[in-house]
């Protein structure tokens, strides 16, 4: 009878062990590592992202034949040559900096979603993989080299990209994979008129970093809209770099010659009550240097998590 009793008490504790054991946490995710683009003019990109943004050119770890453009130790736009039959498209990938590459592949692949077999390992040390998300867009999470340097860029224009965007047609289908599967917290969501959501903002879960959806399309489609234009796709696909004033910011530009190619008027407040000033690069993909806090109220609706800073 003692030992049956024992018997039953050691099932009990293993059963009750067991999803302990076979469950990882999710390792953090911090915040952006990059967008990576493409270019059908890699001289006058070079000249844009070097000159214009300041940032330092670098090679690419992950693809000899792509470029990186750095603001700082971990985070860059990567450049890629345009591929045959890209058509209007220009966005290669979003990409996101976690502690444990390897760690968050296995949990993704444990809770059932596709991932690659193991991780890449890069010359410089990062590690990286890529997924889709529910509508097909890529996504890659990395894990950056350890005592990376600050790059040479005495003259970039920010040291932070604080939000990526990308076309989205159905938040609730990208929520079950940024929000629900990865952490993913509301910060903010808008509209250009009155009841229309066309922006809808989710935070890195461990870090101030943020995603914005660019809501558009038929919410049961996915991709480019066959009827979306090469200027809107750019707005769209689009990186956001920090700065403490805009305003400051534009004077900069201004004052070295730097307000080069395609380029809004002049500054302004966005419906987040945030200042900002768009560029585009040569392909149309467009950088929003937009200020860390809001000087205004915003609309549509408050920010639900801390701001992020410089």
């Amino acid at each position: 009878m003692q030992s049956r009793f024992l018997a039953v008490l050691l099932l009990t504790a293993f059963t009750l062990a067991a999803p302990a054991q076979t469950t990882a946490p999710r390792p953090k995710i911090t915040g952006i590592s990059h967008l990576a683009v493409y270019t059908s003019n890699p001289a006058a990109t070079d000249r844009y992202y070097r000159e214009v943004i300041g940032a330092a050119k670098l090679p690419d770890p992950e693809n000899p034949q792509g470029v990186r453009y750095a603001f700082s130790a971990a985070q860059f736009v990567e450049v890629l040559p345009l591929p045959p039959g890209a058509g209007i498209n220009r966005l290669d990938h979003t990409a996101w900096n976690t502690d444990n590459a390897e760690g968050l592949r296995k949990y993704l692949a444990a809770k059932g979603w596709k991932t690659p077999a193991h991780v890449t390992r890069g010359s410089d040390g990062s590690r990286w993989f890529a997924v889709l998300d529910p509508e097909g867009n890529k996504v890659e999470f990395v894990e950056p080299p350890a005592n990376a340097k600050a790059p040479d860029a005495p003259n970039v224009i920010g040291h932070r990209i604080i939000h990526v965007g990308f076309v989205v047609h159905n938040q609730d289908k990208e929520n079950a994979f940024y929000r629900d599967l990865l952490g993913f917290r509301p910060y903010w969501f808008g509209g250009m008129k009155p009841g229309r959501l066309d922006w809808v903002s989710q935070q890195a879960p461990d870090g101030h970093d943020w995603l914005e959806y660019m809501m558009t399309g038929d919410p049961s489609g996915t991709g480019i809209p066959s009827t979306m234009s090469k200027h809107d796709l750019g707005v769209m696909d689009h990186l956001s770099i920090g700065v403490v004033s805009v305003d400051d910011a534009y004077k900069v530009l201004a004052a070295g010659n730097r307000l080069a190619g395609v380029h809004d008027a002049h500054t302004q407040i966005g419906l987040d009550g945030k200042g900002q000033f768009n560029m585009y690069d040569p392909d149309g993909t467009r950088l929003e240097l937009m200020n860390f806090h809001a000087s205004k109220k915003p609309c549509c609706s408050p920010f639900t998590a801390d701001d992020p800073a410089e």
